[in-house]
């Protein structure tokens, strides 16, 4: 992967954002390799990634910092500026099913994600030999009602611990509660089913099929304290038919569900996310 530099703006959209950015990094001969620029009519905001080659520019990302700031109070600016040589640390959260934590264990493995595993915390201990193979610390902090306060406590201590970026709840079946939420906003990613709202709850797939549903799919999304609700990274669908068993619609609804977290966590560890309000634009 070449060593790039990822520029990552939101601001009130006007006149001349994107020639005084490009004639920054013009300046500063900044060899522009990919660049996304998207305006939002209804808001009136506007938003932008570049990557630029990093050894295009004569310096590092403090002196980069510090140079574009004017420009970036200028047009009163959302921005932040990473260095893909540094792949982010994730820490992986999962329960009793395996098929999205093997799949992103597989991936990292054949280093078809850009990042630094680091860590996988569970409420059980069904997957620790699975994680372990990997040479991945493996947390095991059983939740109960009696102990949950003092669970999340030492979940919120291993996130602290591994300088987490991102966490990703691979299907994790607890509920963060709000106040790590709130501290990990924008940090913590989770899948699910798309059936939502309309088969709450246990066994979705039973009441899916009862229903005789023709498309089955997954969301990926942020973390927020509403339950479910937060800014959408990443959708997908698959049709089925009549034919299909509750069987079928369970393995291909794991299918979509570990292809989107994928293409969600991709996304975010690549900085291709900007969120806003309560939505995302994600460029490709």
């Amino acid at each position: 992967m070449e060593h790039t530099y990822r520029l990552v703006i939101s601001c009130p959209d006007r006149v001349g954002i994107v020639a005084k950015v490009s004639n920054f990094l013009s300046t500063y001969n900044g060899w522009i390799t990919e660049a996304s620029h998207h305006s939002d009519t209804q808001t009136g905001w506007f938003f932008m990634r570049h990557e630029i080659k990093a050894n295009s520019i004569p310096f590092g990302l403090d002196q980069f910092r510090a140079a574009f700031e004017p420009i970036a109070r200028e047009f009163n600016m959302n921005w932040h500026i990473a260095d893909s040589a540094r792949p982010k640390k994730v820490i992986l959260m999962c329960s009793k099913e395996s098929h999205c934590v093997a799949d992103l264990l597989h991936r990292w493995h054949s280093k078809e994600i850009n990042a630094e595993i680091v860590a996988v915390i569970s409420n059980h201990d069904d997957l620790r030999r699975m994680v372990e193979w990997h040479e991945i610390p493996y947390h095991h902090v059983p939740v109960s009602k009696e102990n949950k306060a003092e669970a999340f406590a030492h979940i919120d201590e291993l996130f602290q611990k591994y300088e987490a970026d991102v966490v990703v709840l691979a299907r994790y079946m607890q509920i963060l509660p709000g106040e790590l939420c709130e501290r990990y906003a924008g940090k913590v990613i989770n899948i699910h089913h798309s059936f939502l709202p309309s088969f709450a709850g246990a066994r979705p797939y039973h009441q899916a099929y009862s229903r005789g549903v023709k498309l089955i799919g997954a969301t990926c999304h942020y973390v927020t304290q509403d339950l479910d609700e937060g800014p959408i990274i990443e959708q997908d669908v698959i049709r089925i038919t009549h034919s299909d068993s509750i069987e079928d619609m369970v393995r291909l609804g794991k299918d979509v569900e570990k292809n989107v977290l994928a293409r969600g966590l991709r996304s975010h560890i690549e900085d291709r996310v900007i969120t806003f309000e309560n939505k995302t634009v994600v460029f490709d």
